[in-house]
């Protein structure tokens, strides 16, 4: 393995598993809200804890392509510092994006400052995706 790929892997995997820490702490959010609020199941209607769950669900639903994606352009060959600006951009994105879920109601800057930095990740390491495989 080339000192390159060895880099464009570890930037990978620091971005892949700081979101997958998040994940967790989002995912102890509901638990946590469902022990409080003794929901076995969903959120129960309860505001807090539809909150809670949409920002450990969103994060999921965004989060796991991007973390696929940043190993294939790792494995294809993308510079190091173009797999940390695009994991770091993702990783902002989805932290500001809970906070705005859990410390807001209704629309908030948060929710939409974290979906355009998420957006503006996908898209970048989609287009570097096509790039390199061409």
């Amino acid at each position: 393995m080339t000192p390159h790929l060895m880099q464009a892997l570890q930037a990978a995997g620091l971005w892949s598993g700081l979101l997958i820490i998040l994940l967790l702490v989002l995912s102890g959010v509901v638990v946590s809200g469902r022990r409080r609020h003794l929901v076995s199941f969903g959120d129960g209607g309860n505001p807090e804890l539809q909150s809670a769950t949409r920002a450990f669900g969103n994060c999921a639903e965004y989060a796991a392509p991007g973390m696929v994606a940043l190993g294939l352009l790792a494995l294809l060959g993308a510079e190091p510092w173009m797999i940390h600006a695009v994991g770091a951009t993702l990783f902002i994105g989805r932290v500001i994006h809970a906070l705005g879920l859990l410390f807001q109601t209704g629309p908030s800057l948060g929710r939409v400052l974290g979906m355009v930095l998420t957006w503006i990740a996908l898209l970048s390491v989609a287009v570097g995706l096509i790039a390199y495989a061409l």
